[in-house]
């Protein structure tokens, strides 16, 4: 079943939770008690995020220090696969431009078709650290759209060389793409962004995962605008529980999300981080009671390493 498919099978008021990759070198013990924690309230589906290798400096045996590329989280197929098999949850992998090229991305694919895995989540992502902005991989995709664009040639049965495969994958994949009710950062103004957004639409998308946001008003906003555009497809409003004072100015700095007045007002009185957690159950409780009542049958939770926070918000509302 497809993301849209498995949301209106559940019914109202059903969520779904992002993870992280295990780190390198580390064990997938903490990411299955996480999702242990969580898993009595029926997640419809589960996202793995997919990260980029990064340049980093690693010391030598001469006392210097040598500038290598590493991965710090792989294995998100390996982990989609081991959380569908061990869960009977649906996984959906995260295929980005960003650090990858097109031939790396169709061995994913076709390790992915191999497993049954059939629902992904295509993104540009972040750019490199090192890098003051975004530069696509060598022989890699510089805009999502283009991503989506191989993963329908894909689904064809078309390889990148435009070789035909013998045996064309009986379930296509369907995919899911990003969308920014308070605008990407990258974009120059809001209607260009939502010309974009229109464009990975049109490009063969089967829905959009919102980018978070404190603020409900900004994602019914965001919503009508692209009603209007002509974008039908089901719009997934993301949400994050804050679960740190710092998060308070790292979050609009990193993602480019405002803080509204309230919000910021009651984590500036936290004594603590615990205070900011209790506050952000309290405040992400509300977001989703008031999606909910709107008539938005699933919320995503960006759960990442909150489970905790995300547990006690799932008992408010379940």
């Amino acid at each position: 079943m497809t993301i849209p498919e498995i949301i209106k099978a559940k019914g109202d008021r059903c969520f779904s939770i992002e993870v992280l990759p295990p780190l390198r070198g580390k064990g997938i013990g903490q990411l299955f008690g996480n999702i242990d924690s969580l898993r009595e309230f029926n997640p419809a589906y589960i996202n793995i995020t997919t990260h980029r290798s990064e340049m980093v400096y690693k010391s030598t045996p001469d006392g210097l220090y040598q500038r290598v590329s590493e991965r710090a989280r792989p294995g998100t197929v390996a982990v989609a696969a081991a959380i569908q098999q061990r869960y009977g949850i649906t996984a959906v992998p995260h295929i980005i431009c960003s650090g990858f090229s097109k031939v790396e991305t169709e061995y994913a694919l076709i390790d992915l078709n191999f497993l049954g895995i059939t629902n992904l989540l295509v993104l540009r992502g972040d750019k490199a650290k090192h890098e003051p902005s975004f530069k696509p991989n060598d022989n890699g995709h510089a805009h999502a759209s283009d991503l989506a664009l191989q993963v329908n040639s894909f689904n064809r049965g078309l390889f990148l060389d435009g070789t035909e495969m013998e045996i064309v994958a009986e379930t296509p994949f369907s995919y899911g793409v990003a969308g920014y009710p308070e605008k990407h950062d990258e974009a120059p103004n809001s209607e260009l962004d939502m010309l974009w957004l229109k464009h990975k639409v049109d490009s063969g998308a089967d829905y959009i995962v919102t980018q978070m946001f404190f603020d409900n008003s900004k994602f019914f906003d965001f919503v009508d605008k692209c009603r209007a555009a002509g974008i039908n497809v089901p719009i997934i409003p993301g949400i994050k529980p804050i679960v740190s004072r710092k998060q308070l100015t790292v979050l609009p700095k990193i993602f480019h999300v405002d803080i509204p007045s309230e919000l910021a007002s009651a984590l500036i009185d936290c004594k603590n981080d615990d205070d900011a957690k209790a506050v952000g159950v309290e405040w992400c409780t509300g977001q989703i009671r008031e999606l909910y009542s709107r008539g938005v049958p699933s919320v995503h939770i960006y759960s990442l390493n909150a489970t905790k926070s995300v547990r006690s918000i799932l008992e408010n509302i379940m």
